[in-house]
């Protein structure tokens, strides 16, 4: 018998670093020397803010809203963190592209005062949502109701957890001999659609693949 899938969901403590920066300079400098936790803070945990869909990461949002630097926020935004092996591999690929960015545009633009970037980092706890479902139809309807946190936990924060590109949802469908509802919810990209949005594909998938199991099973009668 096949296991049940337990959701759960994440409760974040975010707390203030006291470290900001004006200009793209000063920011180079802080992601150089920031804790690894504030580095996951503004890029693996985004998608867990609502943050607008046009970038990946703080550090864009920040480059592309408040200095106007669109070639580099950009650049920023295609950096995958899931493709990094952890929170230091992903600082370098930062720094990397600000040093790109600099090299080429020596003279950056500076945030107005107010705007500048805040730095901060966070904990994230991972408890039961008091939810298993053992079937589609039970994992369906529980989706609809789940706190977005547990879809950012078991859709994203799983790319950290397990290989690359897989997610708990699709895993679990793999063990239910699903195999073409787990490629189809593999391929809904991770960067193109919000928490919400995620929840309705995810949940489009599922019942085409129930009304696929019922008409089947019509047919074989």
């Amino acid at each position: 018998m096949n296991e049940p899938f337990e959701f759960k969901q994440c409760v974040t403590l975010v707390k203030a670093t006291g470290q900001k920066a004006s200009g793209l300079r000063e920011l180079r400098e802080l992601i150089a020397g920031a804790s690894p936790a504030s580095i996951s803070h503004h890029t693996f945990e985004y998608f867990l803010k609502g943050h607008i869909l046009e970038y990946t990461n703080d550090f864009a949002h920040w480059a592309g809203k408040s200095l106007e630097e669109s070639a580099l926020s950009e650049q920023l935004s295609n950096i995958d963190p899931y493709a990094c092996r952890d929170a230091e591999e992903l600082r370098e690929e930062l720094l990397a592209a600000i040093d790109d960015h600099l090299e080429r545009f020596p003279e950056p633009r500076t945030a107005i005062r107010g705007d500048e970037f805040f730095f901060s980092e966070s904990v994230i706890f991972i408890i039961p949502a008091g939810v298993r479902a053992r079937n589609l139809a039970e994992f369906l309807m529980a989706l609809k109701y789940v706190d977005e946190s547990s879809l950012f936990y078991h859709f994203y924060d799983a790319r950290q957890r397990l290989e690359s590109g897989k997610d708990d949802f699709s895993a679990w469908f793999m063990t239910l001999g699903k195999e073409e509802l787990a490629a189809r919810v593999r391929t809904i990209d991770p960067y193109m659609h919000t928490l919400e949005g995620i929840r309705d594909r995810i949940a489009g998938a599922v019942e085409d693949s129930v009304r696929l199991d019922i008409e089947t099973a019509g047919v074989a009668k």
